[in-house]
């Protein structure tokens, strides 16, 4: 038996439970001990019970998708990876209908349907366990010298795809990607520093503009990578914009619907707007609709979401948070802020846990 963490939601509980330990049961599968794995809003949201789907015939779901594991055992037909390997897994898996070019074409990050699957989030179980099988097909390899920051790939790879979307954007522009530009950062999480990083690896002179009750640490983070953070509550967006000049790009990482709106009405001639974050049902607020649609046709301007992430992203992302550590060594290690063992995870599920990245160290 072996020890997972678990959601009922018919009983409004999270619980520690003991589950069997799974084997492999075909020649390409992989099993795992898993060693970290992220905690992130998407989790917490799931243990308050606003979401999360067990599988099918289930009345719990295993949570958790940000992970780092360790290969223990392959099957015989397995050639990516080997035992001992440290790997990080995908989330989403694809819905079954053959008309869905985009999940036949393993792109289930862009599926038609809707009725795809992910780990720890919707109808399979996660990865807050001690051990998970995986077709190898949704394992890629991680350097060991990553060992300690690799379970932040998989928050990561949301910039890593928002930054390819971009570059197709871009490839409408007659004389491409030249030139300053500016790009701003919506929140100072885990998913907007990761971001901030990887616009400035790009060639983005970025701003981070976020509320947040820990300014000094988030300001350091940001001014040690080189970019400028700026606290919404002692600037409001109009300042902001002025602060930052012709804006030609937003990466929203907030989930904030009032102020993402709010910072359209500064995006830029030719400028892209990103949005990652998935706001809660909260009251209706008022939008300026006539600016906002004046602005998008008059200024050639493009407002596009991104979700989930394929292989590729997370091929990058591993890329990126090599020249991330490189770069900025003591910056990636102050994302993560705390570890808790697996038997305090509720710990640090806890809405008030606190923290950029909380994690949960599964296995020594």
């Amino acid at each position: 038996m072996m020890k997972a963490v678990a959601v009922f939601p018919a009983r409004r509980q999270v619980q520690l439970i003991d589950q069997p330990e799974p084997g492999i049961q075909s020649p390409t599968q992989v099993k795992m001990r898993v060693l970290d794995v992220g905690v992130c809003g998407t989790d917490r949201e799931i243990t308050s019970f606003q979401y999360g789907t067990p599988p099918d015939g289930s009345d719990y779901l295993i949570i958790g998708h940000e992970s780092l594991s360790q290969v223990v055992g392959i099957g015989d037909q397995v050639t990516k990876a080997n035992t001992g390997d440290l790997v990080v897994l995908t989330v989403r898996r694809p819905c079954p209908h053959p008309s869905c070019v985009a999940c036949r074409s393993g792109r289930q990050d862009f599926c038609y349907t809707g009725d795809f699957t992910e780990r720890g989030i919707k109808q399979q179980h996660g990865y807050l366990t001690e051990f998970v099988i995986e077709e190898e097909s949704y394992v890629t390899v991680v350097p060991r010298e990553l060992r300690d920051v690799a379970v932040l790939v998989e928050p990561l790879t949301i910039a890593e795809k928002s930054l390819a979307q971009l570059r197709a954007v871009e490839q409408r522009l007659p004389w491409g990607r030249q030139g300053h530009r500016n790009a701003v950062v919506l929140g100072a999480g885990p998913v907007g520093l990761l971001g901030a990083m990887a616009l400035i690896v790009a060639g983005f002179d970025v701003t981070v503009y976020s509320r947040s009750s820990k300014h000094e640490e988030k300001n350091d983070i940001v001014s040690a990578i080189g970019g400028r953070y700026i606290a919404a509550e002692t600037h409001s967006v109009d300042e902001m914009a002025e602060a930052v000049g012709a804006i030609d790009m937003v990466y929203e990482a907030i989930g904030a619907s009032g102020l993402a709106f709010d910072v359209i009405k500064h995006l830029g001639a030719n400028g892209v707007f990103i949005f990652t974050g998935v706001p809660g049902c909260n009251r209706p607020i008022e939008v300026d609709t006539d600016d906002i649609m004046r602005d998008i046709v008059l200024n050639n301007q493009v407002i596009l979401g991104s979700v989930n992430a394929p292989p590729q992203s997370f091929q990058a992302a591993i890329r990126d948070l090599g020249v991330f550590m490189q770069k900025w060594p003591q910056a990636v290690r102050a994302l993560i802020t705390a570890r808790f063992p697996l038997d305090q995870a509720t710990q640090a599920l806890a809405p008030g846990a606190g923290g950029i990245k909380n994690v949960i160290a599964v296995s020594a």
